[in-house]
């Protein structure tokens, strides 16, 4: 690899991260907006016209507050977990492609991939980095020996085991219709009909387990503020809290993507848009989604969370392979 190649490639690196946290940063102040008008208040408006410098505000304030380590804490595991919680996430967007090709307005000889890299197996590495993120929670729950904390940490456990799989299941669906793990050769095999049209069942699967595995409302059963005090997060502060919040969104963020190009035909729309505006409207309206159902729906009980799982999504999610499986051997 020569230097001018490296460089490049620290380049995109660089952008990439740079943009992901400014959507994290961004995404909190939406979300506050948001849910503020589907409660008919205005939300955040004196950090800046409107409210736009709240993020920069939080960061700040949190950046400056005092580092409260207890007594009780497992020091290695404690300092450890933040980090376990938000590095996965952001190896995922290593991965994720953001639109097609480009020169970047001629400015390019060749044309280039939007997305850092590319691998013949993206899928599988997203779902390797998305199950490495949660021991980070399991990790800080436990080591902060606080009952709160613990409770938890062992109900995020036990969430992501259960929908794990029916998210794993609900794009299963999608690989067999492409017959590709790579992400961006899924969205080419949607140019003449997206997914969510073959693959209406998965899609509402994969929503409704990505919104469980992000620890969302209905199923923010780990943090539970009126039962569990918040939970795996009880007894962080500083940098430390912010890295656990900053990793719930940039989860979000991935999720959308994820939904996009798997089943939303990724930048693919009518040419009156650029591919990469097309890219941004679907990943803003399943971001918008997710925040709704924040406003909308209660939590629901634990037993209520694992039956749902087992239950329903998972028996669901085999019926769906099996039916697309039928349906591809009839049709080729």
């Amino acid at each position: 690899m020569d230097l001018g190649m490296l460089v490049f490639i620290v380049i995109k690196i660089l952008v990439v991260f740079g943009l992901v946290m400014l959507t994290v940063a961004y995404l909190t102040l939406l979300e506050r907006k948001v849910l503020a008008h589907m409660q008919v208040r205005v939300g955040p408006m004196f950090a800046g016209p409107h409210g736009i410098l709240q993020p920069i505000a939080d960061g700040i304030k949190l950046f400056f507050k005092e580092d409260i380590v207890t007594k009780q804490a497992d020091k290695v595991f404690y300092f450890l977990a933040p980090a376990l919680s938000i590095i996965p996430v952001l190896m995922i967007f290593a991965v994720i492609p953001f639109g097609d090709k480009t020169t970047l307005f001629g400015l390019l000889k060749e044309p280039v991939e939007l997305r850092i890299t590319g691998l013949r197996i993206d899928i599988l590495y997203v779902f390797a980095m998305s199950g490495l993120a949660t021991y980070g929670v399991v990790f800080g729950g436990w080591s902060q020996n606080n009952k709160y904390a613990l409770i938890g940490g062992i109900r995020e456990a036990a969430q992501l085991i259960s929908y794990e799989v029916a998210f794993t299941l609900s794009i299963f669906g999608v690989v067999m219709v492409a017959g590709t793990l790579q992400l961006d050769k899924i969205v080419e095999a949607q140019r003449n009909v997206w997914f969510i049209v073959y693959q209406p069942v998965g899609f509402l699967i994969f929503l409704t387990a990505s919104v469980a595995e992000l620890k969302r409302t209905p199923f923010d059963l780990p943090e539970a503020e009126s039962e569990l005090v918040a939970g795996f997060h009880a007894d962080y502060s500083s940098m430390k809290f912010a890295m656990f919040f900053m990793a719930e969104y940039a989860s979000i963020v991935v999720c959308s993507c994820l939904g996009t190009l798997l089943f939303l035909g990724g930048w693919l729309g009518p040419s009156i848009l650029p591919p990469f505006v097309w890219y941004l409207i679907k990943v803003f309206v399943l971001i918008f989604v997710i925040i709704w159902l924040r406003a909308t729906y209660p939590r629901l009980r634990y037993d209520q969370l694992m039956k749902f799982g087992w239950k329903f999504l998972i028996p669901v999610s085999f019926l769906n392979i099996f039916v697309t499986a039928i349906v591809i051997l009839l049709v080729r």
